[in-house]
């Protein structure tokens, strides 16, 4: 298991993608590099916009494992409780001027994952995501 920490997180996305993608469990996995960095990508930017005010002491932990055919990254902050899963899923087949504004990229990491799930335990928002590979 790897564990990143980065604190502060606020203009950190680009270090912080780049830090996850050099760890040892998606290194391991070229094939699922494009997958892993555009799902982890649409998270991560929306913690740091999201999670916390601009003047908190903002913190983001991940947490990766491969492990039975399959690596899972755990996003943990401690910023405002947000249970991303319960955002109702967009109505794409209408056009884009017609739907709603938010929600697609939840709908894009459900999509991508093979599971996705989601806790807030000790104070923390805890998203897991989780990609088979072959």
């Amino acid at each position: 298991m790897t564990e990143l920490q980065f604190h502060p997180i606020h203009g950190r996305l680009e270090e912080i993608l780049t830090s996850l993608m050099h760890t040892r469990e998606v290194a391991a996995h070229p094939s699922l590099a494009y997958t892993i960095r555009l799902v982890s990508e649409e998270i991560i930017a929306n913690i740091i916009k999201y999670a916390y005010s601009q003047d908190s002491e903002a913190y983001l932990s991940l947490y990766l494992c491969d492990d039975n055919g399959a690596i899972s990254i755990e996003f943990r902050d401690g910023g405002i409780p947000f249970n991303p899963l319960d955002k109702a899923e967009p109505d794409i087949s209408l056009p884009p001027e017609q739907r709603e504004i938010g929600g697609l990229g939840i709908f894009l990491v459900r999509e991508m994952m093979d599971d996705v799930t989601y806790i807030y335990q000790d104070k923390e928002n805890r998203l897991r995501i989780t990609k088979k590979y072959a």
